[in-house]
């Protein structure tokens, strides 16, 4: 393995209120892999991206050689395997399987209602789209007012009131959030990480919507500060943390709590993923799901999501047997397995996304390219 300190560092292209640039900012530091943020630029760093990785995408690495590499969930296992020291991923099959649920959940869902309360609200939409027209705009020749209403019409029509969420979803949504901070103040209350004394990947995944999102956006951080102190205690610890001063050890069972965790993702977000399926293989580029008892209408569908959940298939096959029976059982009675199951044939296109993390052609077809949101 190499000496972390003395490697050169790793530039980190995007932003420093960006969903999974925070996302990737705990895991470098988690792993102690000297990087330095540099801040997207505008319009330069889009024609860079797109020739260099065949998409424009929030955020992006270049490696010491030169190589430029996208996509935080493929990022972080080739840096795993490059630095297997201090593994961010438990010694037990089951476990880390639970960790790959966990963060396709933070990663494909919780962005919604995370951009939902940057956008939604003028405090936060004020606060954001001044900070990014300063930060990514700041090269383009036009008032700054008006750099600022672009921000907020754009990420408005293109991740929240453009993507399902209406006045009448605004309460279910918030109360999906809610749910979500009390299980996790719940666990965070007992123990300094979600699955027990050390971090691990389900940490740094719930790291893209809290860090530079909940934990930082006017109006959710308020409502963290009241509700959920001990999550908000998290987000410093884990950003805090360091694998080489961990001194707990990994849980012997299934953490208390992760439990309530997949009942919810298997009420929300794996149903989701179902109607995205049904989506794609139609070809309709947009559709409505009730899901937890909210209705979304309008959302967009996304082929990279069908990969997602033919992702998690993977990872619980490749599981040994008495971890997959064991897998199973905890999946049939949480309500996860069925709607995991449930569309045998995915709709995948050929050879898809199977260039990432250093190339990712196709990952973007279906929703449009994003600016700013990853």
């Amino acid at each position: 393995m190499s000496e972390l300190p003395s490697a050169p560092p790793i530039r980190l292209l995007g932003s420093n209120i960006s969903y999974f640039t925070g996302k990737m900012e705990n895991y470098f530091r988690l792993k102690h892999i000297p990087y330095q943020l540099e801040s997207m630029q505008f319009p330069a760093t889009r024609k860079l991206l797109e020739r260099e990785l065949g998409l424009m995408q929030m955020p992006a690495v270049v490696l010491p050689d030169g190589r430029f590499m996208t996509d935080t969930t493929k990022m972080i296992e080739w840096f795993e395997e490059q630095y297997p020291q201090y593994p961010i991923l438990p010694p037990d099959p089951l476990q880390r399987f639970l960790c790959h649920l966990l963060e396709d959940w933070a990663d494909e869902w919780w962005w919604r209602p995370a951009m939902h309360y940057r956008w939604h609200y003028g405090e936060g939409a004020r606060f954001a789209s001044y900070h990014l027209a300063n930060e990514l705009l700041g090269s383009i020749p036009l008032p700054g007012w008006l750099k600022r209403l672009y921000l907020q019409q754009r990420q408005r029509s293109g991740y929240t009131t453009g993507d399902g969420i209406s006045r009448a979803t605004v309460v279910g949504v918030e109360s999906d959030v809610a749910q979500l901070w009390q299980q996790l103040e719940d666990m965070l209350s007992r123990q300094p990480y979600l699955l027990g004394e050390r971090p691990s990947l389900a940490d740094i995944a719930f790291a893209g919507p809290f860090f530079r999102h909940f934990a930082l956006d006017p109006v959710p951080l308020e409502l963290l500060r009241q509700q959920a102190p001990s999550v908000l205690e998290w987000v410093v610890r884990l950003w805090n943390s360091r694998m080489d001063n961990m001194s707990g050890e990994w849980p012997e069972c299934i953490p208390e709590g992760v439990t309530a965790l997949l009942e919810h993702m298997g009420r929300g977000y794996l149903p989701y993923l179902s109607a995205n399926v049904e989506a794609v293989r139609a070809g309709a580029t947009r559709f409505s799901v009730e899901v937890d008892s909210v209705r979304y209408e309008g959302a967009r569908y996304s082929r990279y999501r069908v990969w997602c959940l033919q992702r998690l298939r993977e990872h619980f096959d490749a599981l040994p047997t008495n971890a997959k029976s064991a897998a199973e059982a905890l999946l049939k009675t949480t309500g996860c397995w069925e709607p995991l199951w449930r569309d045998r044939d995915l709709p995948l296109l050929e050879g898809q996304e199977q260039e990432l993390p250093f190339r990712g052609d196709t990952k973007m077809v279906g929703v449009n390219e994003s600016l700013l949101k990853r």
